[in-house]
């Protein structure tokens, strides 16, 4: 039996991780934790949610057209387990409409309402402002580095129907 106390004192004298690949992805998930805090706060003003966020920036490109809510779900850029409930309630607050196209009754459409449209333009220069604070610190290089490292982290990972870069 090894002695529990001396792994210990190696394990913080020495290595903090048990992998390069675990520091990796815990300074991924801190960062995350980090710059997530900048826009709860924002989106908390709104009453939204990041991925109600999403979902509306997903419909207001699309607009005028309408979207199939499967195929707005893989676009997401994090899974929404319960899509049908994050999209309830942007349809009780007048953000997004539903309807079922006559010959196909089984698909549900979503489109982005001026209500929407309009959250999402008083949303646009905080936002901006938001992303500057979290990143603003980075030069362009660095954030297209970033961008491509980041790209190359997720691409095996990634669903054959992702349209996420």
């Amino acid at each position: 039996m090894p002695d529990m106390a001396a792994v210990a004192r190696a394990a913080r004298k020495g290595r903090r991780f048990d992998s390069l690949e675990q520091e990796v992805f815990l300074n991924l998930w801190r960062t995350y934790d980090r710059l997530r805090a900048f826009e709860d706060d924002l989106f908390a003003q709104h009453d939204l949610t990041p991925q109600q966020y999403n979902a509306l920036r997903l419909l207001r490109a699309a607009h005028p057209d309408k979207i199939p809510t499967l195929e707005l779900a893989t676009r997401l850029v994090s899974r929404a387990p319960d899509i049908t409930r994050l999209l309830d309630r942007l349809v009780e607050r007048g953000m997004i409409e539903r309807d079922r196209p006559a010959d196909n009754r089984r698909m549900v459409r979503i489109s982005i309402t001026p209500v929407g449209l309009a959250l999402l333009a008083r949303l646009h220069e905080p936002l901006q402002a938001c992303h500057a604070q979290q990143l603003g610190h980075l030069s362009r290089k660095e954030l297209h580095t970033l961008i491509d490292l980041l790209h190359a982290a997720r691409l095996p990972h990634e669903t054959e129907n992702s349209t996420w870069r």
